[in-house]
């Protein structure tokens, strides 16, 4: 939860100044408007400083707690919660039981936070580093319908599809990452000990080189002579892609990129889809208002692109468009999720059709990256095909000139 300062007047025009607890400003607004108080200005307040210090002095020296970590965390909540112990106990239990450091650092100032009488989503809001935003608002949701065990089920599943759709990917691109790696390894090597000797060699032997000869003894001295360069080029193209990647133009335009590059973009996109239709699903399932919900998975999906098309969605229905509607000005779903939108309008059943899409998508995800290593075997077969044909055409062809030139004498 965080804190609004807010300005407003009261039923009798008086101007009413204050502090206010909520998930967004929208909600900050309903709560004041509940209270007979219309809003003039709201404004974040930027409490939970010591909490957000110490989380940015943990990250300096302390690894981040894991998927796998809150979704064991969730699942414990759980069993404890709906075993009927008290939060507070059950926090400080596990604060002595985790293995994350990190995880039972945040824990005790949890716990901490609830001895002085503040809410579970409240105290989890200033560790942000450790708890998503997503994640603070579906336990305030919880609290606030007493089905806190329910939610942490919910959060607990949701963790652990989202992280075993992280583990296929990384197993489907570890064995073409190490291929372009032993490749760029390989180019550095013979660049600098391979080339070179047989550079000295034709010297020495003064015999007219091909031009592919010519190329590469070329490269190769540039390589061999200007290596400081080439290090300092290298480091500044990181480095400064890195800055720029980190700008909100930079990160809007790589993120619009990745769900349109070739092979593995259009998995990106089904896997980003898959966490939005869920994360959905998991908010309208705990009672979360329809746009607030849009607002928090917006940021859930975790790419500026897809969340900007997810905030167009939210300013859609805002206007009085359906869901389905909505959905399809955005222009990311195929026509088939479509038609399972207007389905769950119609029914009434739209978090059950939500998780109907996450499904579908998980499975198209899973498909595809069980397919990917095929897909992508014959393009690194042809990037090695074309190393050793450059190869042999520049170090061996001046050798069997030399050679067929040797024998006719």
């Amino acid at each position: 939860m965080a804190i609004f300062i807010y300005t407003g007047r009261d039923q009798n025009g008086g101007l009413n100044q204050g502090e206010v607890e909520a998930i967004d400003q929208s909600a900050a607004a309903d709560i004041l408007i509940r209270r007979q108080v219309i809003p003039i200005n709201i404004n974040l307040k930027s409490e939970h400083g010591s909490a957000k210090s110490r989380d940015i002095q943990w990250s300096l020296w302390d690894r981040r707690v894991s998927l796998d970590e809150l979704a064991i965390f969730s699942r414990q909540m759980y069993s404890l919660t709906k075993s009927g112990i008290p939060i507070l106990r059950a926090i400080g239990g596990l604060a002595e039981t985790t293995t994350s450091k990190r995880l039972q650092v945040t824990l005790r100032g949890i716990s901490e936070q609830l001895e002085r009488g503040r809410t579970l989503s409240s105290a989890m809001h200033g560790y942000p580093k450790v708890f998503s935003q997503l994640f603070v608002s579906v336990i305030h949701v919880g609290e606030n319908t007493g089905k806190l065990d329910e939610v942490f089920l919910q959060l607990s599943k949701y963790l652990e599809s989202e992280q075993e759709t992280r583990k296929q990917i990384k197993a489907a691109t570890r064995y073409p990452s190490f291929v372009i790696i032993a490749v760029l390894v390989a180019i550095v090597i013979l660049n600098i000990f391979v080339i070179p000797i047989f550079a000295q060699m034709f010297k020495k032997l003064g015999a007219d080189l091909p031009l592919m000869t010519q190329v590469l003894i070329a490269s190769s001295t540039f390589f061999v002579q200007k290596w400081p360069y080439l290090l300092a080029g290298v480091l500044i193209a990181v480095f400064g892609t890195r800055h720029y990647l980190k700008t909100e133009q930079g990160a809007y335009r790589w993120d619009k990129l990745k769900v349109s590059m070739p092979l593995i973009g259009n998995i990106i996109e089904r896997s980003l889809l898959a966490r939005f239709s869920r994360s959905f699903a998991m908010m309208l399932r705990s009672g979360v208002p329809l746009t607030t919900a849009l607002n928090l998975v917006a940021d859930a999906v975790d790419n500026r692109f897809m969340a900007k098309q997810i905030i167009g969605m939210r300013r859609d229905i805002e206007k009085g468009d359906s869901l389905l509607r909505a959905s399809h000005s955005s222009g990311l779903f195929t026509p088939l999720v479509l038609q399972m939108f207007g389905v769950g309008e119609e029914t009434g059943q739209v978090d059950e059709m939500l998780t109907d899409v996450a499904d579908y998508y998980e499975r198209e995800v899973d498909y595809d990256i069980k397919n990917l290593t095929a897909r992508i075997e014959p393009i690194l077969i042809v990037i090695v095909a074309i190393m050793v044909l450059i190869l042999a055409l520049g170090i061996f062809t001046p050798m069997w000139d030399m050679a067929n030139a040797y024998k006719g004498k």
